[in-house]
């Protein structure tokens, strides 16, 4: 039986045994669930995408936002389901290297800011002032959703770095630790993106019961298939175009509920400018 999932290092002593020829094109994604999960939904990807490119396909799972960026930058994979802010640090570490889809939701995400219901802590469209004191949890330090979007408009609304408007402020490392924490009362407020807040509530998962969002902040882009510059070079002239029309082809509900989304559709680099701007900003790249 073949293998569709390969952890970096196993995937880097095949490559490194097969050589070029191989045709194999490794892909990773940023750890916004747990690692069962995420093999799940690739290992899909992985089984689609070979059969649209006509070459070998592996899906290699990372431990952190900040390895992906290392593995793509390294050409350990070529092809990464990137956030906004590690989608930028990738395309700045490979010359040429462009995002070439993103989700038809992407261009207007938004990050949920959510309370244990202890706090007695209320749904607003004002940012929730009330919570100052608290103790706050944002995702991965990366994660656009989970930390730089939410910071950013913490400091904007309140005029106060994190640290000094909420009591106490931490990191899950993921979304879906973000949701369990705060439905716990580990953390009293987190910040996680909104995907995965809705597909936990469609589920039923029981975390949405006494973790309740309280506050949305307005849209920004985001999540994005990013591809290395020289893809043409290893697999020949157009590869990057295919990759990207298999990608918007991409029609299978169950695949894009993987995700969650309703269609991938075109993106460029430019469509990240903000997020790079942002970022900046908040002095997380230079």
């Amino acid at each position: 039986m073949k293998l569709r999932t390969l952890p970096l290092t196993l995937a880097l002593l095949v490559g490194s045994a097969l050589g070029a020829s191989a045709q194999t094109l490794y892909f990773s994604a940023i750890p916004d669930e747990d690692e069962t999960r995420l093999v799940e939904r690739f290992s899909a990807v992985a089984d689609y995408l070979e059969g649209e490119l006509g070459v070998d396909v592996q899906f290699v799972p990372v431990k952190s936002y900040a390895a992906s960026v290392t593995a793509f930058r390294n050409n350990q994979i070529q092809l990464a389901w990137f956030g906004g802010l590690t989608g930028v640090q990738a395309r700045l570490a490979v010359p040429d290297a462009r995002a070439i889809a993103q989700g038809k939701e992407d261009p207007i995400f938004v990050s949920y800011f959510i309370a244990n219901t202890e706090t007695g802590l209320e749904p607003s469209g004002d940012f929730p002032e009330e919570a100052r004191g608290m103790s706050f949890t944002f995702g991965a330090k990366t994660s656009t959703s989970g930390r730089l979007m939410p910071e950013y408009h913490i400091r904007k609304e309140t005029g106060e770095a994190p640290e000094e408007f909420f009591g106490r402020v931490g990191f899950s490392g993921d979304h879906s630790q973000t949701l369990r924490l705060v439905a716990s009362g580990a953390w009293q407020v987190g910040a996680l993106n909104f995907a995965v807040y809705d597909k936990a509530l469609e589920e039923g998962a029981p975390e949405v019961k006494t973790a309740k969002v309280i506050w949305e902040t307005p849209p920004y882009p985001d999540y994005n298939w990013t591809i290395r510059g020289d893809v043409d070079a290893t697999f020949g002239e157009g590869f990057a175009d295919k990759v990207q029309d298999a990608l918007i082809g991409m029609d299978d509900p169950e695949l894009l509920n993987a995700f969650p989304r309703e269609a991938f559709i075109p993106a460029q680099n430019a469509d990240f400018e903000p997020i790079a701007e942002t970022a900046k900003e908040l002095g997380l790249i230079e």
